[in-house]
């Protein structure tokens, strides 16, 4: 298994399918686990699961937790904010 994070910024508050409420605008850590396909002649991986890390404030201040995302849905909503649509945007 490898896992990679990486961090994204929403300029607009946005709604990701499977998920009822949605979140603020703000930067989020987006942590993917890749595991190794065997077998081939060339090092290869396989995306397993994709996480948004968030990060409690307010009342909740200091609890962190994953929230499993789809990429497709996640990189759906990245480009709505960036192009400044109010699709997928709250």
């Amino acid at each position: 298994m490898r896992s990679t994070t990486v961090t994204v910024t929403f300029r607009q508050g946005f709604h990701l399918p499977g998920h009822e409420a949605p979140f603020p605008a703000g930067t989020y850590e987006v942590l993917s686990e890749d595991e190794r396909l065997e077998g081939l002649t060339f090092e290869a991986y396989r995306r397993v699961a994709t996480f948004l890390r968030i990060t409690g404030k307010g009342a909740a201040a200091g609890r962190t937790e994953l929230q499993p995302v789809s990429q497709g849905d996640l990189d759906a909503a990245l480009r709505a904010d960036q192009a400044g649509s109010s699709h997928g945007a709250v």
